[in-house]
């Protein structure tokens, strides 16, 4: 059977950035995903069309056709009041390289990360992480098949996230399905 629409397909893969590991399936725990879904990256799953089980293949995904991408606009200075809670200061996640969930005014959740922190304000960075960054895959496809009923159940309602433990909506780290926090389970809309 091939990788192809609408069909469950697992891979074993490996994301190099800069030189990095930035990201990797576990021994024995492929990603799983709904091919053609939205829940990787449209190019991540071009890479991998038609592919069977055992076949293997590397890739190379520019920042355009990853995450973008870093823009400007996307680092603020927020006050530092927004970061009371219960009329003190959440100094436990005020320190530079600090992951911080947050919400717009229209209320879609974001992940920023501190950058700065000064007496009055806050500098957050909602950035992807791996905005700018070319990503490169060496992914093997470990199986393909028909999606069951029971592979419906519990996957993120906006369709970008592989379910690692997902509540609602897709994450966002490096790797190709969208999916971010693989080890802590938790999901942050984009």
């Amino acid at each position: 059977m091939k990788a192809e629409q609408n069909k469950m397909v697992g891979v074993d893969y490996k994301l190099t950035v800069d030189g990095q590991i930035a990201d990797q399936s576990r021994p024995g725990q492929p990603l799983e995903f709904i091919f053609g879904t939205g829940m990787l990256l449209p190019k991540f799953e071009e890479a991998i069309l038609g592919k069977e089980p055992g076949d293997k293949v590397a890739f190379t995904l520019e920042p355009k056709d990853g995450y973008g991408e870093v823009v400007a606009e996307a680092v603020v200075e927020l006050p530092k009041t927004i970061f009371m809670v219960d009329g003190k200061l959440a100094e436990d996640i005020l320190f530079v390289g600090s992951q911080v969930p947050m919400s717009d005014q229209q209320g879609n959740r974001m992940m920023g990360v501190v950058k700065e922190v000064g007496d009055q304000t806050v500098k957050m960075d909602f950035n992807h992480p791996m905005a700018g960054k070319t990503l490169n895959f060496e992914v093997e496809v470990v199986s393909v098949r028909d999606v069951t009923p029971e592979d419906l159940q519990g996957h993120c309602s906006c369709g970008s996230c592989g379910d690692h433990g997902c509540d609602e909506g897709g994450c966002d780290d490096g790797c190709g399905c969208g999916c971010g926090d693989h080890d802590h389970g938790h999901c942050d809309c984009h």
